[in-house]
């Protein structure tokens, strides 16, 4: 059973360590270091200035100053885009481990995620990751060096200062824990509810012409309504607690500032003689404790911006974690091999196989393994190269046997055999390659014929596309070429085309030696529907062909039919 131990754990954690990430936080913070520097040089200017001006080295202390800056500048910039490259990277491996764990699990799964929902957590959702993993890191490590740092600084000029800022700091991160909890819990709702209005809608959308056969709009639109303004709602929600965590911060850090202003202000005018080693404070000297004062709380400033990063981020990858989860309910056997070796050349694709395959069914119990079976103890062989029919009324499982064959849905119980080999475990990947699936309703992409025949597969190029459309009967032709563009669920086809495109697809993966087909027929009318069964059959001349149908022309046509009712749980 294919699972992502390693997805779930980066989710589980969050700040998982990056690449490059350490070290950008690091440098990031260590360059803040250099303006207690530059605060000691433009200090030690105005004290010069203020007793001696006609000997005050301006211009070398303008260019030490200038230097400085330059100096903390860059090291800032060169850490920023070490901290973005590492957040890029961080995001593009959520995206993709959550992508996979879709791809592994079965599109049969009833409980996994609306398509809305997740395009929403990996679209919209997941950049919120980009700016926690950005902000975080860097702005956590300037709160543990910088404050430290300038407290030192202005212990060593006066002790009731320091004092004073250290006081006040533990005010603000108190606050903002406290304030964080709730963020986090709206940011969760809000994002939640965003993911559920745009699942919602996608539906909807889907369905829009059938809502309008039943004159369903205006309803649908004060539904949408109703999700538009509870999103809304969530969202100026998180945006009080943010204004709120802001307000907490500047007035701590407001109240500090001001108290060590009032006090250099009347320790230099000799009110207040204390709180400085036993000596008084210079021009200088108290300047210099004034401008680092403001500097001691702007990492806790960053930190309080960057927490709302953080529940947003949190809230984010909790949804992508939910998806990379999906793949645990509702396995399909093999899928993280056949993953891992999706980019693999050509050559490592399995050959064209020289025989068909025979297919066995031992003992199989198939169905929702969570309720009853729907068919129990199946016992079936399918020799090389045989065409055989599932029928059945309505609902007796002919569907459901077709998508466990093909390992789309896991037997509760019991084994499918392709030639000698199970369906399971590390061959699951190389057998599901032998097969061709077409559904009902083929789905058709957004793209061209080419697009939509080839499916990305390096090793179909456009001579095979092109025999694909020939053998399937739609090279004639001259309105579908591999350059024709499609609408996305098949605009500009009709319903028999759809089918030979299906069959198309199949053509050109020449290693498919079985090809399993649900209803080919359902929805066209007796002359396409016949066509398509004359193609259909010259097609799989020399393959193993399982098809679930219930059109008698069909069946009488396969060289063996099989009534599935014979194996049925009720």
């Amino acid at each position: 059973m294919p699972r992502f131990p390693a997805a779930a754990q980066a989710a589980a954690t969050g700040t998982r360590a990056q690449p490059g990430a350490h070290l950008g936080a690091l440098v990031y913070a260590t360059a803040s270091w250099l303006w207690i520097a530059q605060a000691g040089v433009l200090a030690y200017a105005v004290e010069q200035l203020a007793h001696a001006p006609d000997d005050v080295p301006l211009i070398g202390l303008a260019l030490g100053y200038g230097a400085l800056g330059a100096v903390r500048a860059t090291a800032e910039a060169w850490a920023q885009r070490r901290l973005f490259r590492a957040a890029q990277a961080h995001v593009s491996r959520e995206r993709s481990r959550a992508c996979a764990a879709l791809a592994a699990s079965s599109p049969l799964d009833r409980a996994r995620a609306s398509s809305g929902h997740a395009a929403s957590a990996m679209a919209e959702q997941a950049d919120a990751l980009l700016p926690w993993q950005l902000r975080y890191r860097p702005a956590l490590a300037r709160v543990v060096l910088v404050p430290l740092a300038i407290a030192l600084a202005v212990a060593y000029f006066s002790w009731l200062s320091a004092l004073i800022l250290l006081l006040a700091a533990p005010l603000i991160p108190m606050a903002m824990v406290w304030i964080g909890w709730r963020a986090q819990a709206a940011s969760q709702a809000q994002l939640q509810s965003l993911g559920s209005m745009q699942g919602f809608l996608l539906d909807r959308l889907r369905g829009l012409a059938t809502l309008r056969a039943l004159g369903a709009v205006e309803t649908t639109a004060l539904r949408l309504r109703a999700w538009a303004q509870e999103v809304r709602q969530r969202t100026m929600q998180v945006l009080r607690i943010a204004f709120l965590s802001s307000a907490a911060l500047e007035l701590f850090s407001a109240l500090a500032v001001a108290l060590v202003a009032v006090y250099i202000g009347f320790h230099l005018l000799g009110e207040l003689p204390g709180g400085s080693w036993g000596q008084r404070l210079s021009l200088g000297e108290g300047l210099f404790i004034l401008l680092l004062a403001p500097a001691f709380f702007e990492p806790l400033r960053e930190l309080a911006t960057a927490w709302h990063d953080k529940a947003a981020g949190q809230a984010a990858e909790q949804a992508l974690h939910a998806l990379q989860c999906s793949n645990q309910r509702l396995p399909l056997p093999g899928v993280a091999q056949e993953l891992a070796h999706a980019a693999a050349p050509a050559a490592s694709d399995a050959p064209p196989a020289t025989t068909p395959a025979t297919l066995d069914l031992d003992n199989l119990s198939v169905g929702y393994c969570t309720q009853a079976p729907v068919l129990e103890r199946v016992h079936l062989h399918v020799a090389a190269g045989e065409h055989i029919a599932l029928v059945g009324a309505s609902g007796c499982g002919k569907s459901t046997l077709l998508a466990t064959i093909a390992g789309l849905l896991p037997a509760c119980a019991g084994t499918v055999r392709i030639g000698s080999t199970p369906l399971e475990g590390r061959h699951a990947h190389l057998l599901r390659r032998r097969m061709a699936w077409i559904g009902q309703k083929p789905h058709i992409f957004c793209g061209t014929v080419q697009d939509n025949v080839a499916l990305h597969r390096p090793e179909v190029g456009h001579g095979h596309v092109l025999s694909a459309l020939h053998q399937a009967g739609l090279a004639p032709s001259a309105r579908i070429a591999p350059s024709t563009p499609l609408g996305e669920g098949g605009q500009g086809l009709s319903g028999g085309e759809a089918m030979r495109l299906a069959l198309a697809r199949a053509v050109a993966m020449p290693q498919a030696d079985i090809w399993l087909l649900d209803e080919p027929t359902a929805h066209l009318d007796r002359d396409t529907a016949q066509a398509l069964v004359d193609a259909l059959l010259q097609l799989a001349q020399g393959r193993t062909l399982v098809v679930a149908t219930h059109d008698g022309a069909l069946a009488a046509r396969m060289d063996r039919i099989v009534d599935v009712r014979t194996w049925s749980a009720v």
